[in-house]
């Protein structure tokens, strides 16, 4: 996801959460360009949290193990359509 995408997608969101807030007649979020940064910050660092634990990461030895034998028989199977 690029980062325009992110600040785009955050700015709209505190935007819409202002205009209810207002139309239920309650104050709504004070916001500094400091602040909005640190959303951006908030949302990257999960962002990139969540698609690293998505991500398969193999700590493990058997796993490890497994990764290569994998690409061992991805190996295989592209020099058969050659």
């Amino acid at each position: 996801m690029k980062t325009e995408t992110i600040i785009r997608t955050v700015v709209l969101a505190v935007a819409l959460i202002n205009q209810i807030l207002a139309i239920c007649g309650k104050d709504t979020i004070p916001l500094y360009e400091s602040d909005i940064a640190q959303i951006i910050t908030l949302v990257v660092t999960i962002g990139s949290t969540l698609w690293a634990w998505w991500k398969n990461n193999s700590f493990t030895h058997n796993a490890i193990k497994a990764d290569d034998y994998k690409q061992h028989l991805d190996e295989l199977e592209e020099m058969e359509h050659k």
